[in-house]
């Protein structure tokens, strides 16, 4: 079905001017070409096309919008026209002739003519006749079969018709190349299936003026769409699109770093914790902490690995807890969590830091959780930086569920599931065993077996599970499942399916699947679980000829891309959820195996016959080994057509289903074709290879097959399930992703060569993408439900069409919100569709396996490519067939010779049912005839066996190679000797060899004549074939080295087109240069290739220009290709030479330096003796060159350094090239507000900025006035009211000045960091409108209520906050005025950008680039560094420029530089700490210590090193001399003490000190905040800060200082007021200007002209490397760098930042009472429930020291009363809250190692039992600082103020220093819930060790101060100590009533019995009357 639409012409049009029209139907527009100059009638006649997948409902729209053109501005509306279709869709032909309507829905004049034709729906074209359609035109017969446009659907095929006559349309060609890493496959390159124009003999050229003026409503067209042919944007498409593969299978180095923090809520009574951290197979295991449930560990554990990405991904870290482990048991596991490495690493900063892992128990699924670990996992791969958050102080994070170790999205809760990986059959399995036993078998017991006994085996979570093993069997059938139980979601993204060998030696993988589990759920609200298949999957491995060793049984373990087709399994997923309520369940997790139900054949789809059939069409670039034998070409799918080692026995090709009825007339339907074809040649023979031909010579490196006019075909029948519509929608939506692609590409070219409106563009790409999704959304509609699917097929449909449709609304949005600015965020959004969409389209169950194509030579396989099947299926609807033209890459993997093309093929394959067969041709290019063989009798078969060519065209193809750049370096020196070699068709030439350039300008045309191609012309004007340009290295042994390669397409020019603007002559462009899978440079070229018409070569543009005769007959590039020149003057400042290592052994000695660019340059004079002066004595130089107008075109600029020897010999050093664009002077623009020097601006001071407020930084204009006013006594009066208000809390006063040092400095200022971080975080916003926020909004939004406690404090603060105004400013601490210095969490050169202001460094290069593993890294290759630095300008230099005051000619651009004699300067190093350490002992710790070298200077304080740290605090500063330049570069290094042997480098970091030195930032020694003369802030620079400010004003010549009044400073026109007095140590006030200086100097940055950021006190943050493990960070030091010169007044002493002793501290803990004590003993006499109660204690980390109180025995009440005291002496850091303990780590220890662990009482109930263990009743951890209040008595005592369910008060011992309260205490019950166990009555009292040594108490009751004993009841006693008083109490107490009424009831039965005893005897008596 189509719609067709003729507009004819538009009347009536005003004015004169270009004109265009745009057709729209359904969203997809087209647009005519442009009219240019005409007048009131603009005659379009073109026909564009519809296809249509739906018929058309008689209610839609047509529209047609004409518009005035214009090549600048965007294009003008003149009129619409809309008609509605009901009438077209009835008489399927309408002509109509109507007025247009302008923009307010007015008739206008403007009428226009169009004939609408609506196809009908049977296939055929209907009854109509060209002419009469076309009108008079008959001779647009080629143009009506290009017209068909593919519009809607991705273009598709017109009805059937014969094959060879010629075809309707062109089929795309696209360049792959199969390189043998990863394929490098372009677009299917969808140049015809654009929206494109109709093409029309001439209009070509108009379309090019279109696309090269941004003209054509540029909003919708994509420059690539708007033609087919190359120009600077769409030819990115003859680029190879490679893709590096992540599982190119390279090992990497990579690093896992785990710190286990603690662990919390760990369930069982009294476990004594171990935490196991596994890796992969590497287990590391923390200390042991003796019974508690919530250890503190801090330990970190540090894994390398080497291995390929694929793997190290899904190795699995695995945190488990073991209870009691020691040497002789493994322990008792208390629950494990476990995730992948790939997980971690897709985290931000591939990092999960202070993070609760939930612990689960395996065996016993049923269970609830099992506690909770606290750690930072991190994964870093070689050259990732990862952002460390900051370490000091940390407050303890209490909010667990909100700090879950889980990925975004990721449940809390997660649920036990089980998995269950179906394993079905498998099919095509290759040969395992070495014939020869077979042989011998069947010789002797004559049988003959399959040589292959499978088994499948599935990994998953860590865990692997296998079937049986089927013996022998090239089909086996298993129907087994393997059943995972884990939790879900799984944090493991892939699962493993592998089909391995049986073997009684070691069993070999045969084929490896991967499960990615995203692709096959969806996590969404209207989301699936994971289900799959049951479905086949194609595994591809090594080739299938059986060797012993093979070289690439990699490929069959999963790694890097599979070269053969392997085998298919069945297989299928599910999962269910567990109701783990249930009883039934079995609990375990092992994974189990068992037998699964069979399915049936349909259920994975109908079998059908598909037909395979490929024409070759050109095979070149073979390499010349393979040139002497005869050479084939080889097309598999599956094992169909693999002849050489497919199976054993031939497939049986299965019957054809019978057809029912109903599913015939189901296909028709999709297919939308009528089967009227016969199934003739239902015997037809497969032919899959092309017949053996011997090479020819193309030149000394290649050969080539001559195929010429004859082209050999193959064909291929094979049976495969039809599960056509998976690869149909996959095929949508990768062209959706793959226009999207191009257009972003283009988007990134526009901004990278700064060309106009890259957001018209962007808003263009937008749009189409929407359209593209709406477009999917109505052709998966129809086709839901309507072929045999999986669940999974069902549910990703629906999910596709939701994530397309929204996809398609968000696009829609964004596109309404693309700015000229925000273009480069909206880009990033655009990527991530980008990633969503080519996830969606990679479809997980797979249907028909990929083509290969072999080389064969000899009947040996030497190289492949692999093209998709989805990429070559045909339909009706989607049009999905490719031509290919593939590149053949080397059987050789890695290495350089992996490299060289094996054969560059090109070939056309079509893949579709036999059934549609009759299309299959219907791509080729035209003119040709078929070649069929005969059968039998005379009868000829159906595929021909070959194709004729009878037209052919003769072409000249010009090659105009300018320059390239960035090559690769393939000589020792660092340099290359290039040229160029291109090759089309079957010719090659070459360009000339440059020595030593790694940027050669070859500027020379290249001409190949008499080159014939076949096909149709105009086909061949828009799909010319391809040009491969390949750069080698000449050596001087005459062999040439592979440098890299590109592809490109010429601009063609038939013979009837003129040679004129705007398509020729082409432009140069840039082409990327790569090799193997990375890029290696740029070749800036063109090509155009000319048809010689039947005039010959005279009608062909002259060859002019000059030959240029001194380089021979090289003609260079034309004039109008080449690009414009002007003169340009370039300056170079030569300061010095840095870090020269030798060259050949020998040092270098005298050293200078060449320039060069473009072919001129200059030398710097030369160093007369390296070692004594690397500077230079001539400071600058310059040259004249003429450069390119064009920035972009400009030549990089070399830098050499050459050793001068004795005899006049030269040694290159090494060599640097720079990019010129860095370096070019602009002209400060006059538009930008000058600096008037009229009003003047005043900056006042706060006299002490408020602690944690970012500085508000005052930017103001020169004219405006802004002062800040703020009275210089607030402070005091501040200081008042705090002491008034301050009376209700009197915990925080101001701290005694005395008392303050470094740290406290330190410290605030790392709470003031982590505030700014988290603020950043809370708003989101940037760090760049960050400081222009004034930082108190910010503080608003931090309150996120992630602590509870926190919470609370603030409350608590807000309510004492002084003074008036401040109660709403400042929610945050108003801790006392502490000065703070900036801590940077970086380099201080990334803050400053590496101090390059005036003086860059460039380093130096020499020796080969390293190819993947065997060269050098770009570390390796520096063998020095040039600093200096390069000024670029047209030539006649900007008068004001020249005209300024104190302007030295000599000197240039560079004015105001210092000199460069050597300086001596006194470096101080301060190294405040290092973090992170990487271990170094066997332990899992390190004893680090500092080495600092710097020239001769070598200091190693190994005396001083720290024991068993891997967070060591040094607190130390270095002095140093040392003479610039010869001594700048200072490494500091933390080395690993060890007691025998050498001492390991943990890691180094290297300052360059020079360029801090010599930075207008003045890095020489921090400003500091405040200006003091004593005290712990004391001012460090011997200069003050008025004479910095002198100096800079002096050195700037700027206006100023002026001082005064008191409390004035002016410079240039700014003013600064602030205090004008200081206080001295005695307290007394003296005035000074030293306070508005150093404001001054703190807004320096805002002095016009010279302005600056000046280095603030600092402390820098550096990591640590160590050469081993390049690039991998070995943890970070914080330190920071002073510099004096030592012509200056000297410094004063170094400040003193050793680190804090721990303050002693003493905790007196008096427990009182107890009070509702759980009973658990049975009284052995009595049944009674009692407990013997005691208490112990233990501060954390002191277990050793537990204290216990006495027993209450037998209390019958849970009451005890005790009266008890324990004593806890600690030493205590103030500053980090944490209780240092120093002691061995265990007696064979070298020495003590120092813990810090946070400072945290527990008390314990226990009850005491005389023969078994104590029994653990209850217990509580108090933070000392920060712990709930106690409550008054018991009563009001409730578990909630444990559990921290209710905000209680919170106290700290350490301000409130005693406290008395009942405390609760909790355990866990059997369902691991805490239950309040008991109460406990303390009171907690702190003193110091001074106060402690004042007032001595007793511990337990003793003296001093002995506590009273308790009045413990009576039954407080033994019973066998005092049996006749527990009698007397058991008697009178409790069973007295009891007592009795037995008493009386035996006194009863004794008289009754009396009486029976007596009665006989009485009874005779009476008878007898005795």
């Amino acid at each position: 079905m189509a719609l067709l639409v003729h507009l004819k012409t538009v009347s009536e049009l005003r004015g004169r001017g270009d004109r265009i029209a745009k057709v729209t139907f359904r969203g997809q527009s087209f647009y005519s070409r442009v009219l240019e100059n005409c007048e009131d009638v603009a005659d379009f006649s073109e026909t564009f096309r519809w296809q249509v997948a739906s018929s058309i409902d008689s209610n839609e729209m047509l529209e047609i919008q004409i518009f005035n053109y214009s090549k600048v501005f965007s294009n003008k509306l003149i009129g619409t026209f809309r008609m509605v279709l009901q009438k077209v869709v009835e008489e399927k032909h309408v002509e109509v002739t109507d007025m247009l309507i302008d923009d307010n829905n007015a008739i206008i004049q403007t009428s226009l003519c169009v004939e609408v034709r609506y196809q009908a729906t049977d296939g055929t074209v209907g009854s109509w006749d060209d002419e009469d359609f076309l009108g008079d035109e008959p001779l647009h017969e080629e143009e009506k079969d290009s017209q068909e446009t593919d519009g809607l659907l991705p273009g598709s095929r017109p009805s059937s018709r014969p094959p060879g006559e010629k075809s309707f349309r062109r089929a795309g060609r696209s360049v792959f190349s199969a390189m043998k890493l990863g394929k490098n496959r372009p677009h299917k390159d969808e140049r015809q299936r654009q929206d494109e124009p109709a093409v029309l003999e001439m209009e070509d050229l108009d379309r090019l003026a279109i696309r090269l003026g941004d003209g054509l409503d540029p909003d919708s067209v994509s420059l690539a769409s708007v033609t087919a042919l190359t120009t600077n944007v769409s030819n990115k498409r003859s680029k190879p699109d490679i893709k590096m593969e992540p599982g190119a299978g390279r090992p990497m180095d990579y690093q896992v770093s785990i710190t286990v923090i603690e662990a919390r809520q760990l369930v069982g009574l009294n476990v004594d914790p171990v935490v196991c951290v596994e890796v992969g197979d590497d287990k590391k295991y923390t200390s042991m902490k003796e019974s508690t449930n919530c250890p503190y560990y801090n330990e970190y554990f540090v894994f390398d690995f080497h291995v390929p990405p694929d793997v190290m991904f899904d190795k699995i870290i695995k945190i488990s807890v073991i209870h009691s482990k020691n040497l002789l048991r493994s322990g008792t596991l208390v629950g494990s969590f476990k995730m992948d490495v790939g997980t971690v690493y897709s985290q931000p900063e591939h990092q999960f830091h202070h993070k609760w892992a939930i612990l689960s128990d395996p065996d016993d699924i049923s269970a609830g959780l099992k506690g909770y670990v606290k750690c930072d996992v991190a994964v870093v791969g070689k050259g990732d930086n990862i952002k460390m958050p900051h370490k000091a102080n940390e407050t303890e994070e209490d909010d667990i569920e909100g700090n879950l170790l889980l990925p975004e999205g990721v449940p809390s809760e997660r649920q036990w599931a089980r998995f269950y990986v179906k394993v079905y059959r498998a099919e095509g399995l290759p040969r395992m065993n070495t014939s020869l036993m077979a042989n011998m078998k069947k010789a002797f017991i004559g049988e003959n077996k399959d040589l292959v006994d499978p088994y499948v085996q599935v990994f998953f979570a860590g865990q692997k599970g296998k079937t049986s093993v089927q013996k022998s069997s090239y089909e086996p059938l298993w129907n087994e499942q393997v059943v995972f139980t884990d939790l879900f979601p799984p944090l493991c993204k892939r699962m493993k399916v592998q089909i391995r060998d049986s073997d009684k030696v070691n069993d070999m993988a045969i084929g490896t699947h991967f499960i990615d589990l995203r692709k096959i759920s969806n996590d969404g609200d209207k989301g699936f679980l994971p289900t799959l298949g049951p479905a086949w999957v194609n595994m591809y491995g090594s080739t299938r000829n059986y060797t012993l060793l093979d070289e690439h049984q990699d490929l069959n373990e999963g790694l890097g891309e599979g070269v053969s087709f392997r085998a298919r399994l069945m297989l299928g997923l599910a999962v269910e959820i567990l109701d783990t309520s249930n009883p039934e369940l079995t609990s375990s997790t092992e994974v189990q195996v068992e037998p699964a139900t069979p399915v049936s054949e349909s259920c994975v789809g109908k079998m059908e016959e598909f037909f395979l059939f490929g024409a070759l069409l050109e095979a070149s670039m073979i390499d010349r080994k393979n040139g002497d034998k005869p050479i084939t070409f080889e097309v598999t799918i599956g094992n169909y057509g693999n002849e050489v080692d497919g199976l054993s026995r031939p497939q049986r090709p299965r019957p054809r289903p019978q057809k029912e009825p109903g599913d015939e007339e189901e296909v028709d339907l999709i297919q939308k074709s009528s089967d009227d074809e016969t199934d003739d040649g239902g015997d037809l023979a497969s032919v899959s290879s092309s017949p053996p031909m011997r090479p020819q010579i193309t030149d000394r490196n290649y050969f080539h097959l001559p195929y010429l006019e004859r082209k050999p075909c193959i064909y291929i029948r094979s049976w495969w399930p039809d599960q056509r519509r998976r690869l149909y929608n996959a095929n949508i939506i990768d062209r959706i992703a793959d226009k999207l692609e191009e257009g972003l590409n283009d988007v990134q070219e526009m901004i990278k060569t700064e060309k106009s409106y890259p957001e018209r563009r962007l808003r263009g790409v937008l749009e189409e993408l929407s359209c593209g999704c709406y477009r999917f959304l109505s052709l998966a509609d129809k086709d839901q439900g309507h072929w045999s699917c999986t669940r999974l097929d069902r549910e990703r449909l629906k999910s596709c069409m939701r994530e397309l449709e929204s996809m398609g609304q968000q696009a829609e949005t964004l596109r309404a919100q693309v700015k000229r600015h925000t273009v480069r965020d909206k880009l990033r959004l655009c990527q991530n569709f980008l990633h969503k969409l080519r996830f969606l389209a990679d479809e997980p169950q797979h249907s028909i396996p990929d083509v290969f194509v072999w080389m064969m030579s000899n009947n040996k396989r030497i190289a492949y490519a692999r093209v998709p099947s989805k990429d070559l299926l045909f339909s009706i609807v989607e049009d999905e067939l490719g031509k290919d033209c593939a590149k053949l890459p080397g059987k050789r993997g890695f290495g350089s010779a992996g490299w060289t093309v094996q054969a560059k093929l090109e070939l056309y394959l079509w893949l579709g049912l036999s059934k549609q067969r009759k299309d299959f041709l219907c791509g080729l290019p035209c003119g040709f005839e078929e070649v069929k063989a005969t059968q039998g009798s005379g009868l000829h078969a159906f595929p021909p066996i070959s194709l004729v060519y009878t037209k052919k065209q003769a072409f000249q193809l010009r090659a105009h190679m300018y320059q390239a750049r960035s090559l690769f370096a393939a000589d020792s020196s660092g340099l290359s000797d290039p040229f160029a070699r291109v090759f089309f068709i079957n010719q090659s030439q070459c360009t000339e060899v440059l020595n030593e350039t790694l940027c050669p300008t070859w500027d020379q045309m290249l001409v190949f004549d008499n080159l014939e191609l076949y096909g149709e012309a105009h086909e061949l004007r828009d799909d010319p074939p391809i040009i491969v340009i390949e750069i080698y290295d000449q050596d001087s042994m005459g062999k040439t080295d592979f440098m890299g390669r590109t592809f490109a397409k010429p601009l063609v020019k038939m013979a009837d087109e003129a040679y004129c603007p705007p398509r020729f002559p082409p432009q140069l462009e840039y082409f990327q240069i790569y090799r193997g899978n990375v890029t290696a440079g740029d070749l800036l070229a063109a090509f155009e290739l000319l048809q010689i018409g039947p005039a010959g070569k005279a009608d062909l543009p002259p060859i002019n220009g000059p030959v240029d005769m001194d380089r021979g007959p090289i003609m260079p590039v034309p004039m109008g290709i080449r690009p414009v020149l002007s003169k340009y003057r370039i300056e170079v400042l030569f300061w010095g030479l840095r870090d020269l290592k030798r060259v050949n052994l020998a040092q270098v000695d005298r050293p200078r330096v060449d320039i060069e660019c473009a072919g001129k340059g200059v030398q710097s004079s030369l160093i007369h003796n390296y070692k004594k002066n690397p500077n230079f004595s001539t400071l600058v130089k310059c040259f004249e060159v003429d450069l390119p107008e064009n920035e972009l075109l400009h030549p990089p600029l070399n830098i050499r350094v050459v050793d001068c020897r004795a005899f006049g010999r030269y040694t290159l050093v090494g060599s640097h090239t720079v990019s010129l664009r860095r370096f070019i002077y602009r002209p400060p623009a006059h538009s930008a507000p000058s600096w008037s020097t009229s009003g003047e601006v005043v900056v006042n001071m706060e006299p002490e900025v408020p602690v944690k407020k970012l500085e508000t930084v005052v930017k103001l204009d020169a004219a405006s006035d802004a002062v800040i006013k703020v009275d210089v006594a607030e402070e005091e009066k501040e200081r008042t009211t705090k002491k008034k208000g301050g009376s209700e809390d009197p915990e925080e006063e101001e701290p005694d000045e005395s008392m303050l040092d470094w740290w406290s400095k330190y410290f605030a200022s790392i709470d003031t960091m982590k505030e700014q971080l988290r603020q950043q975080e809370a708003s989101g916003i940037d760090l760049e409108e960050k400081e222009e926020m004034d930082s108190t909004e910010g503080l608003k939004g931090l309150m996120k209520g992630k602590e509870k406690a926190r919470a609370a404090k603030e409350k608590r603060r807000r309510t004492r906050s002084p003074g008036p105004g401040q109660g709403s400013e400042a929610p945050e601490k108003k801790k006392s005025k502490i000065d703070e210095l900036k801590v940077y969490p970086k380099e201080l050169e990334s803050e400053f950008d590496s101090f390059e202001d005036w003086l860059h460094t460039f380093n130096l290069l020499r020796g080969k680039t390293g190819d993947n593993e065997d060269g050098a890294t770009e570390e390796e290759r520096i063998v020095g560094r040039f600093k200096g630095s390069i000024c670029v300008y047209k030539v006649p230099l900007p008068e004001d420029v020249s005209r300024e005051a104190g302007y030295d000619p000599t000197y240039g651009m560079f004015q105001g530089i210092p000199s460069n004699d050597p300086i001596k300067v006194l470096v101080r190093v301060y190294v405040v700490r290092a973090t992170d350490l990487h271990p170094a002992d066997i332990n899992g710790k390190a004893d680090p210590y500092i080495a600092i070298r710097l020239g001769k200077t070598d200091i190693r304080d190994k005396e001083n090193y720290i024991s068993k740290q891997l967070n060591p605090i040094f607190g130390k500063s270095f002095d140093i001399e040392a003479s610039f330049p010869m001594e700048s570069l200072l490494t500091v290094a933390i080395y690993d003490w060890d007691l025998v042997g050498t001492d390991d480098l943990i890691g180094e970091t290297k300052i360059d000190l020079e360029n801090r030195f010599y930075s207008k930032h003045r890095a020489t020694c921090g400003i500091a905040q405040t200006y003091s003369t004593h005290g712990y802030n004391i001012w460090r620079d011997p200069m003050k800060p008025s004479q910095i400010l002198t100096r800079l004003c002096k050195e700037g010549k700027v206006d100023g200082p002026h001082f005064g009044p008191p409390g004035r400073v002016k410079v240039s026109n700014r003013v600064f007021t602030g205090p004008s007095e200081i206080e001295d140590e005695n307290g007394q006030r003296k005035p000074t200007e030293e306070h508005v200086a150093l404001l001054a100097l703190r807004y320096w940055e805002d002095i016009p002209h010279v302005g600056c950021r000046l280095v603030p006190e600092h402390v820098e943050t550096r990591p640590l490397l160590n050469p081993d493990k390049p690039g991998i960070e070995q943890g970070r030091l914080e330190l920071w760098v002073d510099m004096f010169p030592m012509d200056m007044p000297a410094p004063g002493t170094p400040l003193d930042i050793s680190p804090r002793k721990p303050k002693k501290y003493e905790l007196r803990v008096i427990v009182w009472n107890t009070d509702e004590v759980v009973l658990e003993d049975d009284d052995f006499f009595t049944g009674e429930k009692s407990s013997d109660i005691f208490v112990r204690g233990w501060l954390k980390g002191q277990q050793e020291d537990k204290q216990d109180t006495d027993v209450h025995y037998h209390s019958l009440t849970g009451e005890g009363n005790f009266n008890w005291r324990y004593l806890f002496p600690f030493d205590y850091l103030a500053a980090e809250e944490k209780i240092v303990i120093s002691k061995k780590e265990s007696m064979f220890s070298w020495d003590e190692t120092e813990y810090k662990i946070p400072a945290r009482l527990t008390l314990q109930i226990w009850d005491a039992d005389h023969f078994s263990a104590d029994d653990f009743l209850g217990a509580i951890e108090l933070d000392l600082n920060r712990f709930p209040r106690g409550a008054k008595t018991a009563k009001q005592c409730s578990m909630e103020m444990a559990t921290g369910e209710v905000d209680v008060p919170l106290a700290s011992i350490f301000k409130q220093k005693r406290i008395k309260g009942w405390w609760p205490l909790l355990a866990r019950n059997e369902n691991d819930e805490f239950e309040l166990t008991g109460k406990v009555e303390a009171e907690l009292h702190l003193l110091t060790a001074e106060e402690a040594e004042k007032n001595p108490v007793g511990l337990a009751r003793n003296e001093p101060e002995p506590l009273e004993k308790p009045n413990r009841p009576d039954t407080a006693f033994v019973w066998f100590l005092n049996p006749l008083k527990s009698i007397k109490y058991l008697i009178c107490t409790r069973y007295k009533w009891l007592i009795i009424k037995i008493v009386l009831a035996l006194l009863g039965l004794l008289m009754l019995a009396l009486f029976f005893y007596s009665l006989p005897g009485y009874m005779v008596k009476k008878l007898l009357g005795a």
